[in-house]
């Protein structure tokens, strides 16, 4: 294994080296990520200046980008930000700094082919009489004498008639309780005093958010959608709130269905900035899933009709100079229908450039990773739409839920050439333990037959080396490709119990040494005069199980995501962003790149999802 990863990384240094470089105008990019496809991510920036009503710059003024990713940034000594790695799209842009009132939201476009500057303008306000009162919980506000200044609604008309103790510093709260002739009185201070020292993290910040209106619905064939295989549409609500400030930015996310399944996930954050020497990032999630239909199959895997799991992460990105980096993190999850729910996932990478100035990142990585069955009914997207969990599962052979483990060691590079090309390489050993196999549609005895269930095993244990090399180009008109090509030799060690199972329903789930193709293309356009995104992933891969059904006439051997956003500039509601989305996919999960090479072959005859709906920014 050593003298196979050698080889590689030599031969990847060679392809590296021999090209020339382009200049020392071809900006560094972001060292490459344990999460993302090498060079297979078209990427954006947002520049521009701060300012006041007289044309001064202004330092340390927050500003945030909000659309389909949420990033920030602080203005230097000149005024000026930056805000890198953007996905292309709609964003809304804000400027933030104490002392100056907030200015509207900005709808602008990102693209990867124009490089606009923008120029905000803040206001300075006149500094407040009294002590500040936060009426809403989030963000600052100043109290005054003339009601004509306080909002009319319910919650400022409360506070305003409020016992004037409310008002008093959190400090004060302890001490005054000794004054308080009743305990429940006493009791009632201290819960405002805690609320208002839970709302002074937020005091002086910002708050974007995000709100999606979808409906989602499922099928096996386009014909489904006529008769009683298609799931029945679900409504999805997410709704989403950054809190960004000098450092970084406070995330909290949340996502909600009802039905026969009803099911939500919540979760929140804190990002640190990516300038900082650790850009660290740390949270947690919590989801549930309760289910009242009538799949016996469903009701028995559940105990008492439900299943909830929660995790805990922290990453930290340490750069020790700015030609090295040292990544490292940790995620503990908990599966509450797995014998032993606790599950460990670490990981850690070196990032090095190894000349100055020149456009060239080499990384390795070592990471391991434990993940339930059906975990991706539970764990939130990191690249891709929040959903809540919208399907049932169980075990395949009545047998208990068996966690997949995955230790994954990894070397990489990636060139930028003239600003158009990127090239990536990368060599990779793998050795899997429980393989997932995910099968939906198998008509088994005494269980009911739908895209809305499907049932789960374990194929066994194998390990696997190869190699990938990845191509984008950046296009005319906002238009950017890419190609990734990842072959891998796999070695099975070991069945697992389920084979006997497998072997009658999921025959090609079975394996013992097979060379693996790979071929994933990928396109990203923004058309800024009508303000619309179309995103497109195609996937071919030799490796796709199959059962035991014909399937003549379906892309057995491909998967595909489509995504359409659309903006609606002609409605302005309320200082926010209005957007269409419409999204076709038979993708099963997120596939990220130290995943498994099985990732999506194990997954037989994933229905297609239709998604659509409305998108407010604001």
């Amino acid at each position: 294994m050593i003298r196979f990863i050698t080889r590689w990384c030599a031969l990847g240094f060679m392809v590296c080296a021999v090209v020339p470089p382009a200049g020392a105008q071809v900006p560094a990019r972001k060292p490459l990520q344990a999460t993302s496809h090498v060079a297979s991510a078209p990427k954006a920036e947002i520049r521009g200046v701060v300012e006041d009503d007289k044309g001064e710059p202004l330092a340390g003024a927050v500003v945030s980008a909000l659309g389909a990713t949420t990033t920030l940034a602080v203005a230097d000594a000149e005024g000026r930000f930056v805000l890198r790695n953007l996905t292309p799209g709609t964003y809304l842009l804000r400027a933030h700094l104490q002392g100056y009132a907030p200015i509207k939201s900005r709808t602008i476009q990102a693209s990867t082919t124009e490089r606009s500057e923008y120029v905000l303008s803040l206001t300075r306000t006149a500094a407040p009489e009294g002590p500040a009162v936060l009426t809403a919980g989030v963000g600052g506000g100043g109290s005054s004498d003339s009601p004509a200044e306080h909002d009319h609604d319910e919650r400022a008309w409360r506070l305003r008639h409020a016992k004037r103790s409310v008002l008093k510093d959190a400090s004060q709260g302890i001490a005054a309780l000794e004054d308080e002739s009743s305990f429940s009185d006493s009791l009632q201070r201290l819960g405002r005093s805690s609320a208002r020292l839970a709302s002074a993290l937020f005091a002086d910040r910002t708050l974007n958010g995000q709100i999606n209106i979808l409906t989602t619905t499922a099928f096996d064939r386009p014909q489904d959608l006529f008769g009683l295989n298609a799931s029945e549409p679900q409504a999805v609500a997410y709704v989403s709130l950054v809190a960004p400030g000098r450092d970084g930015m406070w995330l909290m996310k949340g996502t909600i269905t009802q039905g026969d399944l009803s099911s939500w996930i919540v979760s929140g954050s804190y990002r640190r900035a990516s300038e900082a020497t650790h850009a660290y990032e740390a949270g947690l999630f919590y989801s549930a899933q309760r289910y009242l239909g009538a799949n016996t199959d469903a009701l028995q895997a559940m105990t008492n009709g439900s299943r909830t799991v929660g995790a805990m992460y922290a990453y930290d990105s340490w750069s020790l100079s700015p030609r090295v980096q040292v990544g490292y993190g940790a995620q503990y999850a908990r599966y509450d229908y797995l014998e032993t729910p606790s599950l460990f996932s670490p990981r850690a990478s070196v990032t090095i450039q190894p000349v100055a100035g020149e456009p060239l990142r080499v990384r390795a990585l070592v990471s391991r990773r434990e993940s339930a069955p059906g975990a991706h009914e539970f764990t939130p997207s990191s690249t891709g739409l929040w959903l809540p969990p919208e399907r049932t599962f169980s075990q395949i052979s009545r047998a208990a839920f068996r966690p997949e483990r995955l230790d994954h060691v990894e070397f990489a590079a990636e060139r930028e050439w003239s600003g158009v090309f990127v090239l990536g390489f990368r060599a990779f050993h793998q050795k899997v333990g429980d393989q997932v196999v995910t099968m939906f549609g198998l008509a088994l005895p005494d269980s009911a037959r739908g895209v809305g269930h499907y049932h789960v095993g374990s194929a066994g244990d194998f390990q696997a080396q190869g190699w990938g090399v990845s191509v984008s180009r950046a296009m005319t008109d906002g238009i950017r490709a890419s190609v990734d090509y990842t072959q891998a030799n796999t070695q099975w060690l070991r069945y697992s119990d389920d084979a006997v199972v497998l072997a009658s329903f999921v025959p090609t789930a079975l394996r013992s040494h097979e060379r693996i193709h790979d071929v994933t293309a990928t396109v990203d356009s923004v058309v800024a005069p009508s303000a619309t995104r179309l995103f497109v992933v195609y996937k071919v891969n030799s490796a796709f199980a199959r059962a035991h059904e014909s399937l003549a006439g379906s892309l057995a051997s491909a998967r595909f995501n489509v995504q359409v956003n659309q903006a609606l500039p002609f409605i302005s509601l309320a200082n926010a962003s209005w957007e269409m989305l419409a999204a076709v996919s038979n993708l099963f999960g997120d596939d990220p790149l130290d995943g498994s090479v099985y990732e999506q072959s194990m997954v037989v005859r994933p229905p297609k999802r239709i998604l659509g709906g409305v998108t407010v920014k604001f």
